[in-house]
């Protein structure tokens, strides 16, 4: 015999709520959280768009074509997931890159070279399957294969490394559509192939300035987002158990987005 809720016996059923005055308390808690989750979210739109109009107004100024290779040094990760411990630092695949940490992430105490090492601020390439540019903000972690770290190379920025690999891309998805494979990827040669417009050094010198400071307060609000998004998750099920007070859980917020 299957079992199965008979509805009319949830009119039955009891629940323990706090006070109203606590619920609408837990209620802005919250909101406080989303809402600077929010603000930062809209950070990582604004300032790459930004970035962007501010590199193409230079280019117009004046620009020279060259090979994305000479943008930056393309380290390829390695095979870390097999044989993982389960505990330890990430490792990076590209659904890491996609959608953060989740069930099937894989996690690794082994030991691997620094350019194989992905920290906050890092640069990250992926050139198999679901091509992207990223930049890793999470805690430090292991790069898989089919992901690149690229070291800014040639005096390059990093903001402008990443916002030039941004432009390449919808080249390389085009090279990738076209190869008869069931998973599309670039080859290192295509890094050589594909060109890029760059302002003359001193236009790109004294946009950097200006650009700088951005690339970091975007770090800051990535980063940031993290944390928030660990704290709703560990507050919420403590606000409604009662084990924390709405002003502790505020207090914890404050020092999140302070």
């Amino acid at each position: 015999m299957q079992q199965h809720f008979n509805v009319g016996a949830a009119k039955e059923m009891m629940l323990a709520l706090p006070p109203l005055r606590e619920q609408q308390g837990i209620a802005a808690t919250l909101r406080a959280l989303d809402d600077k989750a929010a603000s930062n979210q809209q950070l990582r739109v604004q300032i790459p768009n930004l970035i962007r109009a501010l590199v193409l107004r230079a280019i117009d100024l004046s620009a020279d074509r060259i090979p994305v290779a000479d943008l930056a040094s393309f380290i390829n990760g390695g095979a870390y997931t097999k044989g993982a411990s389960g505990t330890g630092r990430i490792v990076i695949r590209i659904a890491e890159l996609n959608s953060g940490p989740g069930a099937s992430t894989v996690y690794s105490d082994i030991d691997v070279p620094d350019d194989r090492t992905a920290r906050a601020g890092d640069i990250l390439m992926s050139w198999s399957g679901s091509l992207d540019v990223y930049r890793w903000y999470r805690d430090e972690a292991i790069i898989n294969q089919h992901i690149f770290k690229v070291l800014p190379a040639n005096g390059y920025p990093a903001w402008f490394v990443f916002d030039r690999l941004g432009v390449a891309m919808p080249v390389f998805h085009r090279i990738a559509k076209d190869k008869a494979t069931t998973m599309g990827h670039i080859q290192r040669g295509h890094l050589q192939s594909t060109f890029v417009d760059v302002p003359h050094h001193e236009s790109l010198s004294k946009l950097s300035r200006e650009v700088e400071s951005l690339w970091n307060r975007l770090l800051l609000a990535e980063r940031e987002n993290v944390k928030l998004e660990h704290l709703r998750k560990s507050l919420l099920p403590e606000l409604l158990s009662g084990r924390v007070r709405v002003p502790e859980a505020m207090d914890a917020v404050q020092e999140v987005v302070a």
